[in-house]
């Protein structure tokens, strides 16, 4: 398992290593890390939460052109490392349900899911998921507080939420505000709790500096 993990993390680094959208190799093991965190506490099957975390942007629409060629790029990886049928399902379908703009309301099947998708979700939160936030936005040219323009609400399409008018301030009422509550797990729930304070805080002061109160 140790060298399946080991050409995995080769071609990750490969596919991220020019990534300046936040998506990078740094939030891969960020995310990996919490998901060990996350899973050890919880029960989960380590393996499959590691191999989910390490190829979950490999197929993500913000960064790949052609999806569905990315999914069977992805698939191939690990046919050719041999894994078993029902694991390469799994990490698929963890892979492809997890993201804000593809989950469902019933929310992830599977126990390792979760974990990944709660690992992920902290990683948009807190003082990285600000910074990351202005570096996925500023990377699209998108303007960072618009006080005319109001945040969206739902219901949105995918592509609505994807390519529709906003800004970087905006994303914080229309997404990330909202992760704290759709957390999966227990662990996860409490490091969500922190991370959303500390980013209230900050949108409180920033308004407060835009508009020039002292």
């Amino acid at each position: 398992m140790e060298q399946i993990r080991a050409n995995i993390e080769t071609i990750v680094r490969e596919r991220l290593k020019d990534d300046h959208t936040g998506h990078d190799c740094s939030h891969i093991e960020r995310v990996r890390s919490l998901a060990l965190h996350i899973g050890k506490i919880e029960g989960a099957n380590l393996l499959i939460c590691e191999l989910a975390v390490l190829l979950h942007d490999l197929i993500d629409d913000k960064l790949v052109d052609d999806e569905e060629k990315a999914l069977k790029e992805v698939t191939q990886v690990l046919l050719n490392e041999g894994l078993p049928e029902n694991d390469i399902d799994h990490i698929v379908e963890i892979i492809t349900t997890m993201s804000f703009s593809k989950g469902t309301k019933k929310g992830m099947r599977t126990l390792e899911g979760q974990v990944v998708q709660d690992a992920d979700r902290l990683d948009a939160l807190g003082a990285i998921g600000i910074a990351r936030t202005f570096m996925y936005g500023g990377s699209k040219g998108e303007a960072m507080h618009l006080p005319h323009l109001p945040p969206r609400t739902e219901p949105m399409t995918k592509d609505e939420y994807r390519y529709g008018d906003s800004s970087i301030i905006n994303h914080f009422y229309e997404k990330l505000f909202k992760l704290k509550n759709l957390m999966n797990t227990n662990a996860g729930r409490k490091l969500a709790e922190e991370r959303h304070h500390y980013m209230e805080d900050f949108i409180e002061r920033f308004l407060a500096e835009w508009d020039g109160r002292k």
